[in-house]
C-alpha cells in the first residue's frame, strides 16, 4: 500500500512451511529465515516489523545484517537483550502454560497457540483457526545471541492497549516510551491488530515509513 513493497516471510515449521517442522528448530533458524529473504530478494532500506515473538527474530536480524535495514518496528512485541529467552521474559503464568502445553500436547517440543483475543470477529476466527499451528519450543528457550550489542538502527514500538492477561509487552512498551531514542505509538487494539484493526495499523506503518529518523 502507498507505494511500499511488502514481504511477509514465514518461519520454518509454521504456516505454509508447517511440513518442515522438527524438534530442533530454534530461534537461530527463524533469524536465518528472515536474513535469507532479505539477501535473496536483494532488499535494502528495509523497515523490519517484528510482532510478539517476532521481536526476538527482528532483534537478531538487525544484529546480523544492519546494513540492509532502515528501521526496526516492534509491534506489541518482546524487545530483548543479548542472552534473553522468550520463556524467561514471559509472565510466570504464560511460562507455565507454554511449558505444560509442550509437555502434554506437543510431544515435548511443540507449544500450542495462545487463545485469540476476545475482540476477534467470528469471520476472522473462522479464517485463522485452521491456520494456527504449534510453535517449536526451542524458539522460546534458546538465548538470543547478539554480536553487535544494542542496535544503532532507529526503532519504534507499537503498543496495543487492549491488554490481555499478564500484559507481557507492557514493560517493553513503557521502556520504549521513556527512551527518547525510540518512537512510541499506541493502538486501541488487542494483540493481533493485523487481524482486528488492519487499517489503523497500516496508518501507523505509513507514519513510520514516511518519517524516517
Amino acid at each position: 500500500a502507498a507505494g511500499h513493497e511488502l514481504f511477509t516471510p514465514t518461519h520454518t515449521g509454521l504456516g505454509e512451511r508447517l511440513h518442515l517442522a522438527h524438534p530442533e528448530i530454534d530461534l537461530e533458524h527463524h533469524i536465518a529465515d528472515i536474513c535469507s529473504v532479505i539477501f535473496h530478494e536483494d532488499l535494502h532500506d528495509v523497515i523490519l516489523v517484528g510482532h510478539s515473538y517476532g521481536g526476538f527474530v527482528a532483534t537478531g536480524v538487525a544484529d546480523r545484517m544492519p546494513e540492509r535495514l532502515a528501521q526496526v518496528v516492534y509491534l506489541d512485541a518482546f524487545a530483548p537483550k543479548a542472552g534473553d529467552t522468550m520463556l524467561a521474559l514471559a509472565t510466570p503464568e504464560q511460562r507455565e502454560r507454554w511449558t505444560d502445553g509442550a509437555r502434554t500436547q506437543g510431544e515435548g517440543w511443540r507449544v500450542p497457540p495462545n487463545p485469540l483475543p476476545p475482540d476477534t470477529e467470528q469471520a476472522d476466527l473462522d479464517w485463522i483457526a485452521p491456520r494456527r499451528h504449534p510453535q517449536p519450543f526451542k524458539t522460546m528457550t534458546q538465548p538470543l545471541e547478539l554480536k553487535l550489542g544494542t542496535t544503532a538502527l532507529p526503532r519504534s514500538f507499537i503498543y496495543c492497549t487492549r491488554i490481555g492477561p499478564g500484559d507481557m509487552f507492557g514493560p517493553f512498551a513503557r521502556a520504549a516510551k521513556a527512551d527518547p531514542s525510540w518512537r512510541y505509538f499506541e493502538m486501541d487494539a488487542s494483540h493481533n491488530p493485523h487481524i482486528t484493526a488492519p487499517e489503523a495499523l497500516a496508518e501507523i506503518f505509513g507514519t513510520i515509513a514516511s518519517n524516517p529518523v
